[in-house]
């Protein structure tokens, strides 16, 4: 694993985010485009929570007690029992923002991690160095959701206009 390439990626990624949600409105950060779906909002305290909860967590039990059961989350049901929908974007960002520097601090520390360093995990054995890239790429994942939200906001805020000459979605 390019340990060096994949910290700097966690920096690159949390800018991204602070890039693709910045100037937005609160009113439209709590968008949906449907029931199913999650506004920004949304997104941005999943990301802080999961950031907070998750794979700090489960890593560092990995890493270091890999006997002791990870603590459990719950994050779908986060969403709407931490009402993420009415919180702030500002403050929710920058929550995000500090824990990802927090956490990108706490790897940098690491000495000498040993990333095949497997936790037995109730659906199945995961190493170190799994949790650690799906870290990554959990970050990837949802900024493609914060686009394809961005992207069916403008489609409701051209209407009665289409934006097909753009190209297909």
């Amino acid at each position: 694993m390019e340990l060096a390439y994949n910290l700097d990626l966690l920096l690159q990624n949390a800018e991204r985010i602070r890039c693709l949600v910045d100037g937005m409105s609160d009113q439209d950060a709590r968008w949906k485009p449907d029931a199913d779906s999650w506004s920004i909002v949304e997104v941005i305290n999943h990301l802080a929570d999961e950031e907070e909860a998750d794979f700090i967590v489960r890593l560092d039990y990995t890493l270091t007690r890999n006997t002791d059961p990870w603590p459990p989350i719950d994050p779908e049901g986060w969403v709407s029992e931490r009402r993420y929908n009415e919180r702030s974007l500002g403050e929710s960002l920058r929550r995000f923002l500090s824990l990802r520097q927090r956490s990108w601090s706490w790897l940098k520390g690491l000495t000498d991690p040993d990333w095949e360093t497997v936790y037995n995990a109730p659906f199945g054995p995961i190493r170190a160095g799994e949790t650690f890239a799906a870290w990554v790429a959990h970050d990837l994942l949802h900024m493609r959701q914060i686009v394809e939200v961005h992207w069916a906001f403008l489609n409701r805020k051209v209407t009665p206009y289409s934006v097909q000459y753009a190209g297909d979605w």
